[in-house]
């Protein structure tokens, strides 16, 4: 009987050898995936039941969780959610989140690695576990007056601080209501997802950092940092004939009123917008040069990864014409708003580009600081005398130029419009970018349909009074 029982006995050692293994794994290895599998009923019942942290906007939370008497004890809740969804996202039983409700989801249930022993100081003294509260970047001044100036045409703006990179407004047209997709009420909630999917518009979609569209002649402002760089100054004198064919084309370009001098300088050229100008200082710089001035901006990185930014781009390989055509922001050139934002900035901070943000503080329960987000060059797109130089073509451009719409008594503020053709069954897109002194900070404003007919618009007339009430907004 010996025998049978020996093996019996190791076998069963053997066993319980395997399940510990096995367990011990699961815990070091799979618990990540196994806790974020949407299957796992368990772990979605017990993360949406606990008391999540705030998002605050200076001194006011802009999402907290109430208590209630219901399964999961707790709802959360999104004050003045429509105007902040493009950054706060959502956080919904049934889809998970968006935003930093996702990117900081660990921090904000409070259970982040950063918060394991104010996790078992809880457990030891019967208290219930409350997570942290991020404290954002935002100004309620800015986000509201963007959020007014662009009213419910499409589009989107951003504003930055250029000394540190901090995302000061942030607004996607159209938004959408967060608390919809918040609710206990999962058919409604159901019912509530469908609507904003079938939605005209997308609203779902953040058109600030997870688009990128034709810059139009707002992405002159890099062809003007490559020129200065390469050697050129706002005097230099630059082919803008009223007509360009493009070099091995038969396709014309051909100018906007203000253009008559052939030559002209590289300051006029930008001032009026001259097609002709940029493209055949484009076409003089080469698409190497464009494409690395470009990157030095942040054309290639996707920026700002707490709300998955996407990548803005420059053509790979274009020939002679279609550089030429990428001069002006066309062909396959493609920016979200917040790029156009941070070649602003980069030009506003002397030639140093900063890495945007929009988390400042993690504070735990216990209201110790978790972490906290200090300003990060990102680059330097260009020296500190070209940046100041640029910085006086840009004024230029909205004293005596096309950005006049954003003048600001006493208020130094340089901008570039753009006009940006699309696939010609839709109107063109408005773009204005600009920087200014006090307060400092860089705007980019996105009118991707101002509802009127084509031939209207221009980035001037529709975008450049968006950038302007958000500087008013701020001093």
């Amino acid at each position: 009987m010996n025998g049978p029982i020996r093996k019996v006995s190791i076998v069963v050692m053997v066993m319980f050898l395997a399940l510990m293994l096995n367990s011990t794994y699961a815990y070091l290895f799979r618990s990540d995936s196994l806790n974020a599998n949407p299957a796992n009923r368990r772990v979605r019942d017990s993360q949406f039941g606990t008391d999540r942290g705030d998002i605050m906007v200076g001194n006011t939370a802009i999402v907290t969780s109430n208590p209630v008497e219901d399964q999961y004890k707790f709802q959360r809740t999104y004050t003045q959610g429509a105007l902040y969804a493009p950054v706060t996202g959502y956080y919904s039983f049934l889809f998970g989140g968006s935003g930093l409700e996702k990117s900081y989801s660990a921090q904000l249930s409070g259970t982040s690695d950063a918060q394991f022993l104010q996790n078992l100081v809880n457990a030891a003294t019967g208290k219930r576990p409350k997570g942290a509260t991020l404290e954002t970047t935002l100004d309620a001044r800015a986000q509201q007056a963007a959020a007014k100036a662009l009213g419910d045409r499409p589009g989107a703006v951003v504003v930055l601080d250029y000394t540190t990179g901090a995302v000061k407004a942030m607004v996607s047209s159209p938004t959408f209501d967060p608390n919809a997709l918040a609710s206990h009420d999962l058919s409604a909630t159901q019912d509530a997802w469908t609507k904003l999917n079938a939605a005209e518009g997308t609203p779902l979609t953040n058109r600030a950092v997870r688009e990128i569209y034709p810059p139009g002649s707002t992405f002159k402002l890099v062809v003007s940092a490559a020129a200065l760089e390469s050697g050129m100054t706002p005097d230099t004198a630059v082919p803008s004939p009223a007509k360009l064919t493009l070099t091995g084309s038969t396709y014309q370009m051909s100018n906007s009123a203000g253009c008559s001098s052939d030559p002209t300088s590289l300051r006029a050229a930008l001032q009026n917008s001259c097609n002709t100008a940029f493209a055949s200082v484009g076409g003089q710089l080469g698409a190497d040069k464009l494409r690395d001035q470009a990157q030095k901006f942040g054309f290639g990185t996707k920026l700002l990864p707490e709300l998955d930014g996407v990548a803005s781009r420059f053509p790979a390989n274009p020939d002679a014409a279609q550089t030429q055509l990428s001069s002006i922001g066309g062909y396959d050139v493609a920016a979200s708003p917040m790029q156009m934002a941070m070649v602003a900035a980069g030009i506003a901070n002397n030639g140093v580009v900063m890495e945007p943000y929009l988390v400042s503080r993690v504070r735990g329960a216990d209201l110790n600081v978790i972490s906290t987000r200090s300003p990060r060059p990102l680059s330097t797109a260009m020296s500190s005398a070209n940046a100041k130089a640029l910085q006086d073509m840009m004024v230029n451009v909205v004293q005596n130029g096309t950005g006049r719409r954003a003048q600001i008594s006493g208020v130094r503020v340089g901008g570039k419009t753009g006009t940006a053709n699309t696939d010609g069954a839709r109107a063109p897109y408005a773009w204005f970018v600009a920087f200014a002194d006090d307060p400092a900070i860089a705007v980019a404003a996105f009118v991707q349909d101002a509802g009127v007919d084509g031939s209207e618009i221009s980035g001037g007339r529709y975008a450049a009074p968006i950038a302007q009430a958000v500087i008013e907004s701020m001093r």
